[in-house]
């Protein structure tokens, strides 16, 4: 018998879903409302019989993860979006933005905390609103949101959250889960692009009706995975006004502490609540042993084992406890598939059951169907697949390197020369601790750079110490850091690494570029006016393309005496727009294979077959080449030229 108990509360009515994957239609009276695929079966062939006009066929559009979580927060009537781009989590507000401006107001903003305090104060004002951020971006929120999470909503207030299990681009791979036990918030765990949408609509609903933020988990797979959708219309909630109460709005210690209690009060209801919501589904199926799972995993577990009993959670904080409770009442061994963290696994154990996990599926890294089966066979579920001797042919070794003439390049070409100990940041040029550049030392977090010089160099660090940082990272977290260099009179060079672009998450704006989210002019940040401000006085803008003014540069940077900052200024190659100029080309009877020009790292340039006294000569891959005239400045005898003249 699967499960299927409902709470009717508010506007819960919308979202009752008998059946995973089925597409709903609109059910009669109830605007925006869906019903099971055989309800709607029945419902047009009462209408037939009845002679009713037919019934528009759903609207279903194929969309990534990340689009169907935007489409459900505009279905939602959602008012103020907010984010800083970061992979997996970029395409939310982007697809947001597509959205009518008279819908909604969406916006990048300077890092995850600002995003997430602007949302707060849409929220505080009575309207719906959401903030995006991969995992990571959490952290940085993570100070307004633990307050928040006291003071609840007036309008619904949502977190989309992506993680990057498998730390496809990422610094880690922290489940966000974690963060939804530490605050007391629920999270839900759509398993594909319908019930990102679904999920997203129902959490401003669990939102106002609870009066908590709500995250809904996403994960790369999830994000990126685009699938066949049924959408629906906007739906715009009756207005609230803001609420003037401050105990409730205030975190004074005397009113904070009423407000946990209510926390702790608002956790068991949600518990109940989620026991016995058809948001999570009892699928019955053979009852030796059971599965209890979420998110992308279900997808896993069912290609499979698709006749498994399987408990499917879309709410992975608070767990259910009555409903996980009948479930392992009713299997013999109890399985969690899980990513990440056992955080179901040991909520489970603390139940008192007997629970398998971690032991059979990995901790570490992405699930995949092969990982779920292997773990499975170990488990004895699932008899051993027959071993084939493996074919392994020898992979071709590519690693990840910076774009052919990505203004970087110059940058830590200098940085390399000058011997320094180089703290590193977030960005594209963190390839640059890579061969052949190997320009940095130290890679945290995002504004970590200038913090982690400064401590450097008051622990008596002997090499001069540089940290690079990006134009978008800097605003992002660099600031503070920098003002705390100059009133501790670190000794210190500041690399600003200006591209006028957020790069490395595909070309998104931001406060320095002059743009918004919709492409609208926007004042536009003066870096060198902003550093003078802070107090630095050495301060100099270079053009990456100039090798030789940025190696001067640089070093006269290094032997000044405190803070010191050198502005990198070129666009990106490829955003907002690619940048391309007339190829080079190699002069090969020229060439004496000195290799200098290889020190690049740029990707057009490549090995040739001919060779000299034994070194192979270099080609440049005209196909590549964008004409930026570094290989020709470093190269030690002039052969590298226009390609247009060496044709000639």
């Amino acid at each position: 018998m699967i499960e299927n108990r409902t709470i009717l509360t508010g506007g819960h009515l919308t979202y009752l879903k008998a059946l995973w994957g089925t597409i709903w239609a609109q059910l009669p009276g109830c605007a925006g409302s869906r019903a099971p695929l055989g309800e709607r079966e029945s419902m047009r062939s009462s209408e037939k019989a009845a002679g009713a006009p037919p019934r528009a066929a759903a609207d279903v559009r194929p969309l990534t993860g990340n689009e169907a979580i935007a489409r459900g927060a505009w279905e939602a009537g959602v008012k103020v979006a907010a984010a800083y781009p970061g992979t997996p989590s970029t395409e939310i507000l982007e697809s947001l933005a597509s959205y009518p401006a008279e819908d909604l107001h969406a916006q990048w903003s300077t890092n995850e905390k600002v995003a997430l305090d602007v949302a707060m104060g849409a929220s505080f004002a009575g309207k719906r609103a959401l903030a995006a951020m991969k995992h990571v971006g959490l952290n940085v929120a993570a100070d307004a949101f633990m307050s928040q999470t006291y003071i609840g909503v007036n309008g619904g207030l949502v977190l989309a959250v992506c993680d990057d299990p498998g730390i496809h681009s990422s610094q880690n791979e922290q489940d966000t889960r974690i963060y939804g036990a530490l605050a007391s918030v629920p999270v839900l765990e759509p398993s594909d692009a319908q019930e990102a949408l679904d999920f997203t609509r129902l959490a401003f609903e669990i939102s106002e009706e609870f009066d908590t933020p709500v995250i809904v988990r996403g994960t790369t797979r999830l994000s990126h995975t685009r699938s066949a959708v049924a959408v629906g219309e906007r739906e715009e909630p009756k207005p609230r006004g803001f609420i003037e109460e401050p105990s409730k709005n205030v975190m004074i210690p005397a009113y904070a502490r009423p407000r946990h209690l209510a926390v702790i009060e608002r956790e068991a209801r949600l518990k109940d609540y989620f026991s016995e919501s058809p948001l999570n589904r009892w699928e019955p199926g053979e009852a030796s042993f059971g599965i209890v799972t979420a998110g992308t995993c279900y997808a896993y577990v069912r290609e499979v084992l698709p006749n498994a009993s399987v408990l499917k959670l879309g709410a992975s904080w608070p767990l259910p406890d009555a409903l996980l409770r009948r479930y392992c009442e009713s299997v013999g061994r109890v399985f969690v598939v899980e990513e990440l963290e056992p955080v179901i696994e040991k909520e489970i154990r603390a139940l008192g059951f007997k629970v398998e996990g971690k032991r059979f599926f990995p901790r570490a890294g992405e699930l995949s169907p092969e990982l779920v089966r292997a773990g499975f066979e170990e488990a004895g579920i699932l008899p051993p697949r027959q071993r084939r001797e493996a074919w392994a042919p020898e992979p071709l070794a590519r690693p990840p390197v910076l774009c052919a003439g990505c203004p970087h390049i110059s940058a830590f070409m200098a940085v390399r020369a000058s011997g320094a100990r180089v703290a590193g940041d977030i960005g594209c040029y963190t390839l640059a601790c890579l061969d052949p550049l190997r320009g940095i030392d130290t890679t945290v977090s995002m504004g970590s750079s200038i913090g982690n010089a400064v401590g450097m160099a008051k622990a008596g660090e002997p090499k001069p110490v540089v940290a690079t940082i990006g134009d978008s990272t800097f605003l992002h977290a660099g600031i503070p850091a920098l003002i705390d260099a100059v009133y501790n009179r670190a000794d210190i060079a500041v690399l600003l690494l200006d591209n006028h672009v957020t790069a490395m998450t595909g070309g998104q704006d931001h406060p320095g570029t002059g743009k918004t989210l919709r492409g609208e002019d926007a004042p536009k940040v003066d870096y060198e006016a902003l550093v003078r401000a802070i107090g630095v006085e050495w301060v100099r803008s270079v053009d990456s393309y100039d090798l030789a003014e940025m190696y001067q540069a640089l070093r006269e940077a290094i032997d000044h005496r405190g803070v010191a900052v050198l502005i990198a200024n070129r666009p990106c190659v490829l955003d907002p727009v690619k940048i391309r100029g007339p190829a080079f080309a190699v002069v090969d009877a020229e060439c004496n294979a000195c290799q200098s020009c290889m020190n690049l790292g740029c990707p057009a340039l490549t090995w040739s077959d001919a060779t000299f006294e034994g070194r192979h000569k270099v080609r440049i891959d005209d196909e590549l080449c964008i004409g930026c005239t570094l290989c020709a400045q470093v190269c030690t005898i002039d052969c590298i030229k226009p390609a247009a003249a060496v044709t000639q």
